[in-house]
């Protein structure tokens, strides 16, 4: 009797798993909500819709941990990975693409498989029987947030997330503003014009800040606590901190120079990066924000080159559910209590699209291996992918487990005898031993299902 794996949510993971446990020979149904039951954040029925940002961070195989996990994905035959490259816009060292052009590509691809059914709808409780995987993401629905508390015996904790605005590229005054990548990065002209930058100078940078302070925010329901992920805190929780914390992180104003004024060195910087391949929207850079709309739009026209900006998207705040993994979830990504219940992408722990993408890449290709009467373990803790599973699901401590990017801290030490290694050597002597061990993770894969078809 033939089984089928049921995936709950299609976005990142989602998505990634359907696409990994298809290609492996298992028939699989994805139910999505959207479009029947919208989000705050979505904006589409599209699968892999990403909301927050359109990067995938670094795209350095040899000295970043997300370029090595990057690598790893597209050595799998992931999806995320194939849509991202075939819509991928200028943006220096970094993975930025074309979100709607992104999205409807991991969606036609999926649709087209002919061992993947989407099934539009709500899943409110988690299911007694079958084979599972959860992947529903930051913005689970309250049904079924419920139904994860009520079966793991233990509360989800909770963080804010935010995203940022995105501002029409015909509205922004070009005298004011200019086309420049850091430390001038990219060689052509569409990758110079990836970034705009709007420069300001002390006193308007000062009376922005005043700004931000004093502007209203979303408040919070009674007895909701904010716990934000530093990756992507709030601009306005940035200024509560310091005056300056804005001018060394996202407005840092360093390797730019203004055309305009090149012998006047801005005191902070705005960036924009090209947030499509037509160039007609822009989103500004590491400005997420829980402002209230109409605050939005009077803070951010202080910006200079933004006083007339029209914007395609403004900023907002959503709460993010996660598991306590480290005390629920076994090294296969199954809820110990109901192994018949996977977990994947941001609800396990994991922070970022790539990740998200990565454990559900992980979670499709072990439930198919599982459906298919193969033990497969999951990749060594000297990969990327291993690395993070291994954190989220042991590694951690559980009393402090909070949402993690993929880093190298993460990773076994390399053995430091033939003398210290300087920062880039030892970052490169850590993704050959990944790229090698993921390598054989795949090899071995591929043995047991040469067997089974009589082949080789």
């Amino acid at each position: 009797m033939t089984q089928t794996l049921n995936i709950v949510g299609g976005g990142m993971a989602g998505a990634e798993a359907a696409w990994q446990a298809a290609n492996m020979g298992v028939d699989v149904v994805i139910h999505e909500m959207r479009p029947n039951t919208g989000t705050f954040a979505h904006r589409t029925g599209d699968l892999a819709e990403m909301v927050c940002s359109n990067s995938l961070r670094s795209d350095d195989d040899e000295n970043n941990a997300v370029g090595l996990l990057h690598w790893e994905m597209r050595a799998a035959g992931g999806v995320i990975m194939a849509a991202a490259d075939a819509t991928a816009l200028p943006a220096g060292g970094a993975l930025a693409v074309d979100r709607d052009a992104f999205s409807g590509t991991v969606t036609a691809r999926l649709q087209a498989h002919p061992r993947i059914t989407i099934a539009p709808g709500e899943l409110r409780a988690l299911p007694d029987s079958g084979h599972w995987i959860i992947a529903t993401g930051p913005l689970t629905s309250g049904a079924l947030a419920e139904s994860i508390a009520a079966t793991t015996g233990a509360d989800a904790l909770a963080f804010f997330d935010a995203i940022a605005p995105i501002v029409y590229f015909d509205s922004i005054d070009m005298s004011r503003a200019w086309f420049q990548s850091r430390y001038d990065k990219g060689e052509t002209e569409d990758q110079r014009t990836a970034y705009l930058n709007c420069p300001m100078d002390r006193a308007q940078y000062e009376a922005f800040v005043d700004a931000l302070l004093a502007a209203d925010k979303t408040a919070f329901k009674p007895g909701e606590t904010a716990q934000y992920f530093d990756g992507c805190l709030p601009i306005e929780v940035m200024a509560e901190r310091g005056r300056e914390t804005l001018r060394h992180g996202p407005m840092k104003p360093v390797g730019l120079t203004n055309p305009h004024a090149p012998d006047v060195k801005p005191h902070a910087v705005v960036q924009l990066r090209r947030d499509n391949a037509l160039g007609t929207l822009y989103n500004i850079v590491g400005f997420q924000t829980k402002m209230k709309y109409g605050a939005q739009t009077e803070v951010l026209r202080m910006i200079p080159g933004l006083e007339d900006a029209r914007f395609a998207r403004l900023g907002g705040i959503h709460r993010n559910t996660f598991l306590n993994s480290p005390t629920l979830l076994d090294d296969r990504l199954r809820l110990r209590a109901r192994p018949h219940l996977r977990f994947a992408g941001q609800i396990t722990g994991v922070e970022g699209y790539v990740e998200s993408a990565a454990m559900g890449l992980l979670a499709g290709r072990l439930a198919a291996a599982e459906i298919l009467g193969r033990d497969l373990p999951p990749p060594p803790r000297e990969t990327a992918m291993g690395a993070l599973v291994h954190h989220i699901t042991g590694g951690a401590e559980a009393r402090t487990f909070q949402p993690m990017n993929v880093n190298f801290g993460l990773f076994p030490p390399i053995d430091a005898r033939g003398g210290r290694r300087g920062r880039r050597e030892r970052y490169k002597a850590y993704t050959d031993r990944a790229k090698a061990a993921f390598n054989d993770w795949l090899a071995a894969q591929a043995a047991p299902a040469l067997a089974a078809t009589g082949s080789g």
